[in-house]
């Protein structure tokens, strides 16, 4: 006697009830983030200083420099962009350190967007 199993796995297709991945959705849940939750236009604003460098200022020395909001964020990285205002970011860890990966992937694609 043999005894054989066929597998009847089969790729999963997209569907209309499954979202899709879009670029928009991802820098409006960033956006929301950053001026929501993350409290972040409290010290940065999109084109001009405040407490903190501006949203476009960091954007260009990331890209630059090919850093990671998201490690600096969690508090992995060193700070790049304005490192004597570090003491005063520091405070602000406990927020982002409590968003998901997603979360925090996210709110970095839209501070990348200001990047000319």
């Amino acid at each position: 006697m043999v005894i054989t199993f066929d597998s009847c796995k089969k790729e999963a297709e997209p569907t209309e009830n499954q979202p899709q991945h879009d670029e928009t959705a991802v820098a409006v849940s960033g956006q929301e983030l950053f001026e929501g939750k993350g409290t972040c236009t409290a010290c940065h604003l999109p084109d001009q200083k405040v407490i903190g460098p501006s949203i476009a200022e960091i954007a260009k020395t990331y890209k630059e420099k090919n850093g990671s909001i998201v490690a600096f964020l969690k508090e992995e990285a060193e700070p790049i962009v304005d490192p004597s205002q570090y003491e005063t970011m520091k405070t602000n860890f406990a927020i982002t350190k409590k968003m998901s990966d997603e979360e925090l992937k996210a709110l970095e694609e839209y501070i990348l967007s200001f990047s000319k």
